[in-house]
């Protein structure tokens, strides 16, 4: 595409974030830092990055799991089957990433609002299973610290069936 066609990309993608009303912000030519709320993760950072051919979509969910990374793993591979625009990946140290990309022809206010929908859905609606998943014995632990201290244990209620 040419200079041109990327930067009606840039606008496109511009006036699809303020119509959806999508807290972002403009980094860069063609960076779009987009903060997404949750509610089991309160947000999700999403980059969207205009480039000559697609546009990226990569947002963080979680640090690399602490135990049984197998189970994560097995987990976010069955769990890629059922996403759409974006998928489960790895980086190098191990940290997982929703990432995605999208041909840029196919950037629309419509297709941005799908897939944004899916980064939320996913990292928001997955992240308590790969943290009792990928963490369990710290969650555990977690919970005993808090309650020897008296301290609040209303952020681990989604983990009470673990401390049985």
């Amino acid at each position: 595409m040419s200079t041109d066609d990327v930067a009606a990309v840039e606008a496109t993608v511009a006036a699809a974030l303020a119509e959806l009303e999508v807290d972002h912000h403009r980094r860069d030519s063609g960076q779009f830092l987009v903060t997404l709320p949750g509610t089991n993760r309160l947000q999700t950072h999403c980059w969207l990055l205009v480039g000559e051919h697609a546009l990226f979509v990569q947002a963080f969910v979680c640090r690399q799991p602490d135990e049984d990374h197998d189970v994560v793993y097995r987990f976010l591979l069955q769990r890629n089957a059922r996403l759409y625009g974006v998928h489960y990946a790895l980086d190098r140290i191990g940290d997982i990433h929703l990432i995605g990309r999208l041909g840029l022809h196919a950037v629309t206010t419509a297709e941005l609002d799908r897939v944004l929908g899916q980064v939320l859905e996913a990292a928001d609606g997955d992240f308590n299973t790969l943290l009792e998943l990928g963490f369990a014995s710290s969650i555990r632990r977690e919970h005993a610290w808090r309650q020897g201290r008296g301290e609040s244990l209303a952020n681990l209620k989604a983990f009470e069936h673990l401390f049985g």
